[in-house]
């Protein structure tokens, strides 16, 4: 399992894009991850994809250009893209910016956490639950 999984992954922050990356590789080691650096470029890529049948965007909140509620409100009004599974990734816990995302469509919310194995934890959950894998 897991041939042909994309993660289409956007972070304005570098450091952030290669942690969860190779958190992702760790966790399923077929994954492509095709990587964006803000919402604009997250939706050029997801739109250029071929196939979006096995596939989940995680984006963070806070990026230059179009942030991360407002592509996820882009993925939501394009009808071939509206059922595309979208998780926000946040440095904040603050609930309110929680509802905004799940109020704008995101399917789930996780705050980014300071260790790697936390982080490996959260991408094991994101795999299995939209991705199916075991």
């Amino acid at each position: 399992m897991g041939e042909g999984q994309t993660v289409h992954l956007a972070d304005d922050d570098e450091d952030d894009r290669m942690l969860i990356k190779d958190a992702l590789e760790e966790a399923n080691a077929n994954v492509k991850v095709v990587e964006a650096e803000d919402g604009k470029e997250l939706l050029k890529n997801v739109k250029d994809s071929d196939d979006l049948s096995n596939t989940v965007v995680m984006v963070d909140m806070n990026m230059p250009k179009m942030n991360g509620i407002e592509a996820i409100k882009e993925i939501r009004s394009e009808p071939e893209l509206a059922a595309l599974p979208t998780v926000m990734l946040s440095t904040s816990d603050n609930p309110d910016l929680k509802n905004k995302a799940l109020a704008a469509g995101a399917d789930d919310f996780f705050v980014k956490p300071s260790s790697f194995r936390v982080l490996l934890e959260i991408v094991n959950k994101i795999l299995f639950k939209f991705l199916k894998r075991s």
